[in-house]
């Protein structure tokens, strides 16, 4: 308003001015022997018309700075002249206050847009986008150091962690999740994708989180496990007890009364002893499960792996299996280090070892076992137990390691259950697949 005011009262002088300088101009036309005042009146009309012009040109050129800063992104231009007068320093005010606005809004969407990308770079689930030409790049840090291994932006390049892994990629579409399965150093993985569409640079693409889970979905397996075995081992226990008291008790009131002489009553003796030992037998099978569902304590340190495969071995040998069964080691290299708990890890070893030679022994003519150790993708271990035995059938290799579940005729199912645990336990995987020609491997990541 004050520019308005100024701007016209400025305008309307100059105006004034151009006129009076014109009335006298053509006043020394019609008055003989003023040639010098003609000359002076000519030069008046002339400065108030270029008066004029700078008045109405100034904004114009101010309002032109204005758009050309803006245009250019140019904030830092200041508009404000001391003493201009004539409205012209409201004008400049506004525009300064225009500008120190833009300033402000720009540095606010840059704080917004710091703040969202320092959000996402430092969000611990890995995040890849995917451009319409097919482009991947990892959008943080948990996504650059989950593909650290990546070697380019192609869908071929992230092969490396599995065949499913990428179609996954190529089919999920946003607002669509998929529970897959991805190679993470060396090991088969359980993962959550979730795909969202977003725009960047007037294209579209695709932010697709990744989150490994399988450390997540072992832990809640083997609890569920746990909760399942602890609740019948209790309830089996609350029903046996008395049964086996009274059965010992009859026991022994038998042994009591039979003198030999009558034959139903010994018949009836045994009976109750058989009785009394098969109740016992299975307190004693209960009690194994309650120890099992026990989470073994590790103390993780690092050991020499060839003496420790060295141990199995003499362990192997002196065993029954040991003498129906070759057991090749195989430690490269030489020096191998793991970090592990040694007891635990060669308990399941032994385990592993003596069931495929257990499953050899039956099936092949020269039965053997391979234990075989060797560094894996980020500084883990891989070991790797092979038999050549009739492998596991397809059927039932996502069963073996549930408690109970078992495939030998004299097994309990505790063996690969407690493996998997102290395995899991070492935050580590063990899978199980078909062996080079035939049998069965078992691959764990510790």
């Amino acid at each position: 308003m004050g520019f308005e005011r100024g701007f016209a009262i400025g305008l309307a002088a100059r105006v004034a001015l151009l006129l009076a300088a014109v009335f006298g101009f053509v006043w020394t036309l019609n008055q003989p022997g003023l040639g010098v005042a003609r000359i002076v009146a000519a030069l008046c009309v002339a400065g108030a018309v270029a008066l004029l012009w700078a008045h109405v040109r100034r904004t114009n050129v101010d309002l032109a700075r204005f758009v050309d800063s803006v245009g250019h992104g140019d904030l830092s231009q200041a508009f404000v002249r001391p003493g201009a007068g004539s409205g012209f320093d409201a004008l400049g005010a506004t525009l300064d206050g225009a500008m120190r606005r833009l300033r402000e809004e720009r540095l606010a969407i840059a704080d917004e847009g710091r703040f969202a990308a320092a959000l996402v770079d430092e969000s611990p689930v890995a995040m890849l986008t995917i451009d319409e030409d097919g482009r991947i790049e990892p959008a943080n840090k948990a996504a650059r150091r989950l593909f650290r291994r990546v070697g380019g932006v192609r869908r071929e390049d992230f092969a490396i962690h599995g065949s499913t892994f990428v179609a996954a990629l190529d089919a999920l579409q946003p607002g669509q999740r998929r529970l897959t399965t991805m190679l993470i150093e060396g090991a088969a993985q359980r993962a959550m994708l979730v795909a969202a569409g977003v725009a960047r640079g007037g294209r579209g693409i695709r932010l697709v989180s990744i989150q490994p889970i399988q450390g997540e979905l072992s832990a809640a397996e083997l609890g569920a496990q746990a909760d399942l075995v602890r609740v019948l081992t209790h309830e089996i226990m609350n029903s046996m007890t008395p049964v086996t008291s009274l059965a010992a008790s009859a026991a022994a009131l038998m042994a009591e009364v039979d003198d030999g002489r009558d034959a139903a009553i010994g018949d009836a003796r045994m009976a109750v002893e058989t009785l009394a030992r098969r109740a016992a037998g299975i307190m004693h099978f209960v009690e194994t499960y309650r120890q099992f569902i026990r989470t073994p304590e590790v103390s993780v340190r690092r050991f020499a792996g060839q003496p420790w495969a060295d141990e199995i071995g003499r362990l192997f040998g002196a065993s029954e299996s040991g003498r129906t069964a070759r057991l090749v080691i195989e430690v490269v290299p030489d020096d191998l280090l793991i970090d592990g708990d040694p007891d635990l890890l060669a308990q399941v070893a032994i385990n592993l070892v003596k069931n495929g030679a257990e499953a050899a022994a039956g099936h092949a003519a020269t039965p053997q076992v391979t234990l075989r150790m060797e560094p894996a993708i980020g500084g883990r271990t891989m070991i790797v137990v092979a038999d050549n035995g009739p492998g596991v059938p397809a059927g039932f290799r996502d069963d073996v390691f549930l408690p109970f579940f078992t495939t030998k005729a004299a097994g309990t199912g505790v063996g690969l259950s407690l493996a998997r645990r102290i395995i899991v336990a070492h935050n580590g995987t063990i899978t199980l697949a078909p062996a080079d020609g035939g049998g069965a491997r078992f691959e764990i990541i510790v």
